[in-house]
């Protein structure tokens, strides 16, 4: 048995998520199939990159992870197929792949497709299942498709550096409003080097201290934190961060009229002294 997972970002307001698990239930009764989330932003990958990342490193080996993620940027002649620390991630050929990883992967095979069929996300879920089922067959990767084949890479989204100073985008708002930034702890940690610190944001906003928990601050007070992926969190101790200070990540702003008439912040940025 085959352990799946979904990650998508169709939503869930129509029959199309679960018309996925059927197609693969199809090719495979046995698959086991978890969802990670079918809410991705549309066309936001480092939000993609972010939360497929910690999902997939807390997976048993061997797992088979499906994103299914702006498969559409252009019309597919191959989708791929890579194996990576003993994980099998299964996406479009867009440039995702490596943001998820932020290194290149051990393998990558190009899964081809039928330049006759009707390239839609029910037929790109076939390919991804009948590649997965050969696996679990015991067929050999490189009998499945087009080995160490070439493949879009896009750079992963990193916060910029100086001696003095790091500053973050905000790549995630949380079902809270949390506010996900992309410095991870150990980055955070080698840029202060030990010295004292602010994190500025929305101008004059400041904080001068990483909490443990949401309450080692008082309701309504604002709070900094590492979050359970090691990522920097700006929150509110039972409240909501991001519509509060106008906090938004950097593609959500530009696809929602309402945003783009109103003031918002994108950044994070941490001072040393």
């Amino acid at each position: 048995m085959s352990l799946l997972t979904l990650t998508s970002d169709i939503g869930n307001q129509d029959y199309l998520a679960a018309a996925i698990k059927g197609q693969l239930l199809q090719i495979d009764p046995g698959f086991t199939i978890i969802d990670i989330t079918h809410q991705i932003s549309p066309f936001n990958y480092p939000q993609a990159a972010y939360i497929c990342r910690n999902a997939i490193r807390h997976f048993p080996e061997f797992t088979f992870h499906l994103v299914m993620v702006n498969l559409f940027e252009q019309k597919p002649d191959q989708l791929i197929l890579a194996f990576h620390q003993n994980q099998y991630i299964l996406c479009a050929d867009n440039g995702l792949l490596g943001m998820i990883l932020e290194e290149r992967p051990e393998m990558v095979i190009g899964l081809p497709c039928d330049k006759m069929a009707i390239r839609s996300t029910l037929y790109c879920a076939g390919v991804f299942g009948n590649a997965i089922a050969a696996i679990s067959r015991g067929e050999r990767l490189t009998s499945i498709g087009e080995p160490d084949v070439v493949y879009l890479e896009k750079n992963p989204l990193k916060p910029l550096l100086s001696d003095t100073w790091i500053e973050g985008q905000i790549i995630y708002i949380d079902n809270f409003e949390n506010v996900i930034v992309n410095i991870t702890r150990e980055q955070f940690e080698a840029q202060r080097k030990g010295r004292r610190f602010s994190i500025v944001f929305k101008r004059d906003e400041v904080i001068e201290k990483i909490s443990e928990t949401y309450a080692d601050v008082p309701e309504g007070e604002k709070l900094a934190l590492f979050n359970s992926a090691g990522y920097l969190e700006i929150a509110i101790n039972k409240g909501n961060a991001a519509g509060l200070f106008g906090l938004q990540g950097y593609l959500e702003q530009a696809q929602n009229a309402y945003l783009q008439n109103r003031l918002f912040y994108q950044t994070v940025k941490i001072l040393f002294a």
